[in-house]
């Protein structure tokens, strides 16, 4: 199997994905998989994304709840806090800046572009 993502690139950003889906919409684990995966990061898995989400959680940027199932056992949802609205803009103004940092040096005028 073939990654369509750098994973060390991935991991450097996955966060930053994480709390934007959140504040899309409250979603539990599987579901932020899920929409990872349709949004284009389709070799992203469960064990990556749960130890994100739980990281997230004990540095204060989402809270949880539990919400019964129809099928199955509770499902935990998650939500940005204050401190995790605050961690998404600060992490989307950086994310920006290096990617235009990057462009500036991967543009045309880089050697071995045509």
């Amino acid at each position: 199997m073939t990654s369509t993502h750098d994973p060390q690139q991935l991991k450097g950003v996955l966060w930053l994905l994480l709390l934007r889906l959140l504040a899309e919409q409250e979603s539990y684990g599987y579901e932020v998989v899920q929409r990872l995966q349709a949004s284009g990061f389709t070799d992203v898995l469960e064990g990556t994304v749960y130890p994100a989400l739980a990281r997230l959680e004990r540095e204060g940027r989402l809270v949880t709840r539990l919400v019964a199932s129809p099928s199955g056992p509770a499902r935990k949802y998650y939500r940005l806090t204050p401190a995790g609205r605050e961690a998404l803009s600060a992490g989307t103004e950086a994310w920006t800046r290096h990617v235009l940092a990057v462009n500036a040096v991967l543009g045309s005028d880089a050697p071995g572009t045509p």
